[in-house]
């Protein structure tokens, strides 16, 4: 039988990261187009403030679910047995 995967551990917590970041940076790379003086849309500065977007998501989420998850206590008790008697 396949072993279940911790959902705190650090390689979903990375996971869960690398998703968010690349989705912000998507929308900001799509979304944001910088222009240069003649009119010219800056592909570089499109890049760039993309990049820029997912590395400062990456972080922030990276900081928050640990944050979170040292807020959690770990239950050590039997999930088959009741927790009140």
């Amino acid at each position: 039988m396949a072993k279940a995967s911790n959902p705190t551990s650090v390689k979903s917590i990375l996971i869960l990261s690398a998703i968010s970041a690349a989705l912000v940076g998507l929308i900001v790379f799509f979304g944001v187009r910088p222009q240069d003086a003649d009119g010219n849309i800056d592909q570089a500065a499109r890049f760039g403030g993309a990049s820029i977007w997912a590395g400062v998501t990456f972080i922030v989420v990276i900081v928050a679910i640990a944050t979170l998850k040292l807020a959690v206590k770990d239950d050590p008790r039997d999930t088959d047995q009741p927790a009140l008697k």
